[in-house]
């Protein structure tokens, strides 16, 4: 984005763009993690699995479907690497078309002025330009420490989801989770994913480290590990096994140390400043390379638009990090902007913020008898002057449909006042959020009842 941007500005651009392989040997083609393994294939498989969901409810809804319905992976797999497939090729075309010199090689940094280009032959390019911008984000972590770790289990972007969208498929799943769910999200909200995924069918294995992977002469893998809780070890074997312990930065490569680019220790990350500087001139970084950013695709891409504006001398405008709108497609999915509850009372105190708050139930979980126990609106306001907004979260049916829209008038600096003058758009889950009255102060049931 950032390159296809400077380029319409005018710019002389070449864009370096090299995907190691996997410890599994798995390699994918242009767009990034988002395209590749990340958002799209995401939302696709969730979306297989809604489906699912929904040929349930439809017998309750007069469809008369007979037979048994299972899901068949391989469709599914193949239909979603042809769509991810089709995007590879519109992101090449479209470089060629804006003129951006794309080269299939891996990158790292000579001088603040130049690149040094590897190809996978071992073939040397050496390339100089004014200034030279890293976004080359994240892969998922291995867990180097767990025998047998590596060898038996592959790696994902992303966890609850996969979780997700694996049961409702059909597929025997467990998580295990060394600590909290969703870190850094609103944990309240948290709580509500995951007490839904288990009913819905996902086991979870709480406050648990994994100690060592055995494969069986059947096959199967024998998981051993430690509940942290009780010290307690424990046995027992999966077919699959899946590792989603969060991402790293992919900085190692990139000869940053031979320039002395800051990075922070802990993360690997790269320290940068409101304008996407490094500690060094002419070299910038942006998503999630950068210490302290959003790891969201579209901060990305609005970040490294703005970047090439102002590289190019026709803008000065900044990247606004706050306020950000995210969802996370569980099955139940989660949608938010702005600060969670935690946050909120961190930085105003317990007696500074009003939290309004509302259980609902989806007009289409009536007929198909579907539990609602966690839908739930929250929003959280500053409790004094005109009651501005400082979170709103939701989880229900299409979550980032939802947010998505309130996300602008966090933009214009909504207010609880605001969000009781908006009139609701009716039957729809989206109008329980302009009806929220109840604090959570007030200690009185939070249920929607009628109108």
């Amino acid at each position: 984005a950032c390159s296809k941007e400077a380029a319409q500005l005018g710019q002389k651009v070449a864009v370096l763009d090299y995907v190691e392989p996997s410890a599994k040997g798995t390699k994918w083609g242009l767009g990034g993690t988002c395209v590749n393994v990340g958002c799209i294939p995401k939302k696709l498989m969730h979306q297989a699995a809604l489906l699912g969901t929904a040929v349930k409810d439809a017998k309750k809804y007069g469809w008369q479907i007979s037979g048994t319905v299972c899901h068949d992976w391989p469709t599914m797999a193949e239909a979603i690497q042809n769509h991810v497939r089709s995007l590879n090729w519109g992101h090449r075309v479209q470089l060629q078309d804006k003129k951006v010199k794309y080269l299939n090689i891996k990158g790292s940094l000579l001088d603040e002025h130049t690149v040094k280009g590897l190809t996978k032959a071992g073939k040397e390019t050496v390339l100089t330009a004014k200034n030279i911008v890293i976004a080359t984000g994240g892969r998922p972590k291995y867990p180097t420490n767990i025998p047998g770790a590596m060898e038996h289990g592959c790696y994902s972007d992303v966890a609850l989801e996969c979780a997700g969208f694996l049961t409702g498929i059909g597929l025997d799943t467990t998580v295990m989770v060394r600590s909290i769910a969703l870190r850094g999200f609103d944990q309240q909200m948290a709580g509500l994913v995951t007490d839904y995924m288990e009913a819905y069918g996902t086991k979870f294995a709480w406050k648990c480290v994994p100690k060592r992977v055995d494969k069986l002469s059947s096959g199967a893998l024998q998981v051993t590990w430690t509940n942290t809780q009780t010290g307690a070890e424990q046995k027992d074997t999966y077919d699959s096994l899946l590792w989603a312990v969060g991402r790293a930065p992919e900085t190692k490569a990139l000869g940053l140390d031979k320039l002395g680019i800051q990075l922070n220790k802990e993360t690997g990350k790269l320290i940068v400043g409101a304008d996407e500087s490094t500690s060094v001139p002419n070299i910038y970084a942006f998503g999630d390379i950068s210490e302290g950013r959003p790891e969201l695709t579209p901060t990305a891409i609005k970040a490294g638009k703005l970047l090439a504006r102002r590289l190019a001398g026709q803008s000065t405008e900044l990247m606004d990090y706050d306020n950000v709108a995210t969802t996370v497609f569980t099955p139940l999915e989660y949608g938010c902007v702005g600060l969670s509850e935690e946050e909120a009372e961190k930085r105003h105190g317990k007696d500074g913020i009003e939290i309004y708050h509302a259980f609902y139930k989806p007009l289409e979980f009536t007929v198909a008898e579907r539990d609602a126990s966690q839908c739930y609106i929250k929003v959280v306001c500053e409790r004094g002057g005109d009651q501005k907004i400082l979170g709103l979260h939701f989880t229900g049916p299409n979550a980032g449909e939802v947010t998505q829209g309130f996300a602008m008038g966090f933009q214009c600096g909504a207010t609880y006042s605001h969000l009781l003058q908006t009139v609701g758009i009716h039957p729809t889950c989206a109008e329980e959020v302009v009806k929220v009255s109840i604090t959570k102060r007030s200690g009185l049931d939070a249920t929607v009842t009628g109108c």
